[in-house]
C-alpha cells in the first residue's frame, strides 16, 4: 500500500475511533448483562412488559418475566428459582386466611416500582348502546362483590347513576381464580371500610360466590369482559388493563361526595395520604398503609390506589448471583426514573420522589449492583425535579379538580372513561354534563383495542375467549392451552438516538477504512504507473 493510501486508511481510523469515543455509553452499554428472570403481579405487568420491551431494545439487556399473580411470584422467590418477583403485598408470615407462611430463607427488601388504581372494569349496554359513564359507591362495589347486589337495576346502583335508566340485566362479577395481589388489595380495602359486609379479611384467594365466573390473571378477567359474551360483567383490574382493551370503568365515590377515575393525577393525590414504613430495621420496610389513602378528603383523590413492589435479593442464593445481580440493579434504576415516563400512558401513575430515594437505597443493597443508586438531579421522572423536596409531588401539585357533575347529586357527567371515549347519553332523569376537570391530559392517552360503538370486543393482537372465559386463541391466529399473556403498548416507535446514528456512521467509516484504501492505490498506479 502506498503512503497516500495509508494516510486514508489513517484519517479514516482516526475518525472511527473518535466517533467510537463520542458515543455516550450508559450504564446498560458499558458492560455485558446476564439474563434475569421474574415472576409474580400481573396487576403491574403492562408497565413491566414495557419497560422489558424497551431495555432490550436500547441495552441488549434481557429481562424475563411472567405475570403468574403475586402469590406465585413470593413462592417462586422463597424457593430460589426466580431472581426477583413482584407483589402487591409483602410476605404473610400469618396469612389472615389461613393459608400457609411465606418466610424466605435468604435476605431480601422491597422496592415499589409503580403506581396505580384498582378499577371496576365493565360492559354493560343500555338499548344496545353501551354504557360509559358508570358511577358506583363503595358499598355498592362491596355489595356486589359479595352477592348481595345482583340485578344493575338495583336502586343503589340506580341512586348512583341519576342519568341512566338501570337495565334489568343479571350482574356477573368477574373474579381472580389465582393467587392475586389484586385480589389482596381489593379485600383489604373492603374489609378495612365494609367490615360488616366483608368478614373474610384480606385474601389473595377470592372466594367464589353465587354468579361470579372466575378467571386465571387480570388478562382473564379483563378478557372476559371484553368479549361479547361478557356483557352484564364487571371485574376488579389495573386501570391499564380497561385503557388498553378500549373498555370504561367504574368512577368511584370518594369521601368527599365526588365520583372518581383512577387517572394518574387521582392515584397521585390520593397516595399522598399513604403512610410507608420507614423504619429500616423492619421486614416490612417501604411497604405501604393506605387507612389514610381510603379515607382521603381530597376531591380529587381515588380511594382504591396503591403500589406495587419488586421484591429483590440482597444476597446470593438459589439462582441468583452477583453477574444477574449487575443487570437487576441496572434494570430498576431504568424502573424508578426513565420508565416512570410511560408510566400515565400505559394506564398507572409514576412513583413520587421520596419512594425513589428509598428505592435507590434498595437497589445499592443487591449484591453485584455496584452499591450505585439513583442521582435525583438527572431522574427523568415526570413526579419531580432538580431541586424539589422529596415530600413535592409535581404530578399531583397541577392535578385538575372533578367536574361540577362529578359530584354526588342529580347530575352525572356523560363522558367516557378509561379506554372508552365516546359518551353515553342520559336516559334517566336526572341532568348530564362533561367531565372537562378530570379529562386532562389522562383519558386521551394511546390504547389498544377499539372504544366505539355497542356490541365493542377486542380485536387486533388480543387474545379471544370463549363464553367460560378459557382462552382460545392468543390474538396471531394460534391455538393455546395456557394462560393469556400480556404484551406491551403500542406506543410511538421513537426511533434510534444520536448513540445509535454515531455508532452506525462509525461503522460505515470502518468499512471505508477497509475499502478505500486499496481503491486509491489501484487508481494512483493506473495514473502514474508508479507508487508514491
Amino acid at each position: 500500500m502506498n503512503r497516500r493510501s495509508t494516510r486514508v486508511a489513517a484519517v479514516l481510523s482516526a475518525l472511527v475511533i473518535g466517533l467510537l469515543v463520542a458515543v455516550p455509553v450508559g450504564p446498560a452499554r458499558a458492560a455485558t448483562y446476564f439474563p434475569i428472570t421474574g415472576t409474580g403481579s400481573t396487576w403491574s405487568q403492562n408497565a413491566l412488559d414495557q419497560w422489558r420491551s424497551n431495555v432490550a431494545k436500547n441495552y441488549a439487556m434481557t429481562v424475563n418475566y411472567t405475570g403468574a399473580g403475586s402469590t406465585s411470584g413470593r413462592r417462586d422467590f422463597i424457593e430460589g428459582t426466580v431472581d426477583f418477583a413482584i407483589s402487591e403485598i409483602p410476605f404473610q408470615a400469618n396469612p389472615e386466611d389461613g393459608s400457609a407462611p411465606e418466610r424466605p430463607t435468604r435476605g431480601y427488601a422491597y422496592m415499589p416500582i409503580v403506581a396505580g388504581g384498582t378499577s371496576f372494569m365493565y360492559h354493560l349496554k343500555i338499548s344496545g348502546k353501551r354504557v360509559t359513564n358508570l358511577r358506583l359507591s363503595g358499598e355498592t362495589i362491596t355489595k356486589i362483590f359479595t352477592g348481595a347486589i345482583t340485578s344493575w337495576n338495583d336502586a343503589a346502583i340506580q341512586a348512583d347513576n341519576p342519568a341512566l335508566a338501570m337495565p334489568n340485566k343479571k350482574i356477573v362479577p368477574v373474579i381472580r381464580s389465582d393467587g392475586s395481589g389484586t385480589s389482596a388489595q381489593f379485600t383489604l380495602w373492603m374489609s378495612k371500610q365494609y367490615p360488616s359486609l366483608w368478614k373474610k379479611g384480606m385474601t389473595s384467594q377470592f372466594p367464589s360466590f353465587g354468579n361470579a365466573k372466575a378467571q386465571k390473571g387480570s388478562d382473564g378477567v379483563a378478557g372476559y369482559v371484553s368479549q361479547n359474551y361478557g356483557e352484564g360483567a364487571i371485574t376488579y383490574v389495573e386501570y391499564s388493563y380497561a385503557k388498553k382493551a378500549g373498555f370504561p370503568v367504574a368512577k368511584m365515590l370518594n369521601k368527599s361526595g365526588y365520583y372518581i377515575e383512577p387517572t394518574a393525577y387521582s392515584v397521585a393525590v390520593a397516595l399522598m395520604s399513604a403512610k410507608i414504613n420507614t423504619n429500616e430495621g423492619s421486614d416490612a420496610y417501604l411497604t405501604q398503609i393506605l387507612d389514610g389513602v381510603y379515607n382521603s378528603g381530597d376531591r380529587r383523590a381515588y380511594p382504591l390506589s396503591s403500589y406495587s413492589y419488586a421484591i429483590v435479593p440482597t444476597e446470593v442464593a438459589g439462582i441468583f448471583n452477583t453477574n444477574k445481580g449487575n443487570t437487576l440493579g441496572a434494570f430498576m434504576r431504568y424502573v424508578l426514573c426513565e420508565g416512570q415516563q410511560q408510566a400515565d400512558t400505559l394506564g398507572y401513575s409514576p412513583l413520587p420522589m421520596n419512594l425513589v430515594m428509598a428505592g435507590s437505597d434498595q437497589i445499592k443493597r443487591i449484591p453485584g449492583a455496584g452499591n450505585k443508586g439513583i442521582d435525583t438531579g438527572s431522574c427523568n421522572n415526570p413526579t419531580f425535579k432538580a431541586g424539589d423536596s422529596p415530600s413535592k409531588n409535581q404530578l399531583a401539585a397541577k392535578a385538575p379538580y372533578p367536574a361540577a357533575c362529578d359530584k354526588k347529586g342529580t347530575s352525572q357527567c356523560t363522558t367516557g372513561t378509561a379506554g372508552a371515549t365516546e359518551s353515553t347519553d342520559v336516559t334517566g332523569t336526572g341532568t348530564g354534563g362533561t367531565a372537562t376537570g378530570t379529562s386532562s391530559g389522562t383519558t386521551s392517552g394511546t390504547t389498544s383495542g377499539t372504544s366505539s360503538g355497542a356490541g365493542t370486543t377486542s380485536t387486533g393482537s388480543d387474545p379471544v375467549y370463549d363464553e367460560n372465559g378459557n382462552l382460545l386463541t392468543t390474538g396471531t391466529g394460534g391455538s393455546t392451552g395456557g394462560g393469556a399473556a400480556s404484551s406491551p403498548f403500542t406506543l410511538p416507535d421513537q426511533g434510534m438516538g444520536g448513540a445509535q446514528w454515531l455508532m452506525v456512521a462509525a461503522a460505515l467509516l470502518l468499512v471505508a477504512a477497509v475499502v478505500v484504501p486499496p481503491l486509491v492505490s489501484q487508481r494512483l498506479k493506473g495514473g502514474d504507473g508508479s507508487a508514491v
